[in-house]
């Protein structure tokens, strides 16, 4: 994937945004919902490469060749969520039916004092994990990379001004010493985990039977600063509702020198392997719309 191609893309994002969220918060949430449709029409009929790479990825999740409607359900959940995403950071929780399965691998590292890395993905939506945090006091920092904090920075300040001190850029000198300090007031620290801007720092594992890379980044963090790695996916399921699941993921990340290559691959193939399984469960979740698959640089 070209990085420049996806910079440009993150920013086109940050102003539709910024246009959609005057709109969204002004009208509210099913007025909001109501324009998803032309604007979901307009992208399904000129964005070529993203409804090339929807196809390609339907066919695996679905086990069939997709149609136009299935593209069209995977444009609209997109938008539905990225709508949604607004009304929770902004701490509007209280509309939706969040129901959760495996909160207790969570709370049971949180008992016993031990904060942990909540990764993530871009499958459904991230942002459910609010009203969760509201309901227990559970604090959660996000981890990213420049130019991914850059434009989440960018609409957070839109949203929710707040925001903007809960991320925790990569990257930087002080990246590890911030994020030792989050942990250790007993923040989660969350990270997605299925999207770099870089080819540097990848692994290829199988996904949907086929080879994919994924990044490194988030399993040698972990296992340098000690701490467990949780899989969290909140999926969408229509309306109001959204299912949020949490799973252990690795329990105690450590790296020996003549394994680490081996093992850090070892645990990508693992979180591949469930992002696979909660894909099949909600196929229209899945919200990277360039070819996942491309070994080329360009998607």
């Amino acid at each position: 994937m070209s990085t420049q191609w996806l910079e440009t893309r993150e920013r086109s994002n940050v102003v539709a945004i910024r246009v959609f969220l005057w709109i969204a918060l002004g009208l509210g949430r099913p007025a909001g919902r109501i324009l998803l449709h032309p604007i979901c029409l307009y992208f399904l009929l000129f964005s070529m490469r993203a409804r090339a790479a929807s196809r390609k990825y339907l066919a695996k999740a679905l086990g069939r060749r997709p149609s136009i409607l299935d593209s069209y359900r995977h444009y609209l959940s997109f938008a539905a969520v990225a709508l949604d995403r607004m009304f929770l950071l902004r701490d509007r929780t209280q509309h939706y039916d969040i129901r959760i399965q495996g909160d207790e691998v969570l709370l049971r590292e949180l008992a016993g004092g031990q904060s942990v890395f909540l990764l993530g993905a871009h499958l459904g939506s991230f942002e459910v994990l609010r009203a969760l945090g509201r309901d227990l006091k559970v604090r959660v920092s996000l981890a990213m990379f420049e130019q991914t904090s850059r434009n989440f920075n960018a609409v957070a300040k839109a949203i929710n001004p707040e925001l903007e001190t809960a991320v925790i850029q990569l990257g930087a000198p002080e990246s590890m010493i911030r994020l030792a300090e989050r942990l250790e007031r007993g923040d989660c620290v969350g990270m997605l985990g299925d999207r770099s801007l870089s080819e540097a720092g990848q692994v290829r594992v199988l996904f949907f039977g086929e080879d994919a890379a994924f990044p490194t980044a988030p399993f040698r963090i972990a296992a340098m600063l000690g701490r467990p790695v949780v899989l969290m996916v909140g999926l969408y399921r229509g309306g109001n509702r959204y299912d949020l699941f949490f799973e252990q993921l690795v329990e105690s990340p450590h790296l020996e020198r003549a394994t680490r290559d081996k093992t850090v691959q070892e645990w990508a193939q693992r979180y591949a392997q469930r992002l696979e399984h909660y894909c099949r469960q909600a196929p229209y979740n899945w919200f990277n719309f360039y070819d996942f698959w491309a070994r080329a640089k360009n998607p």
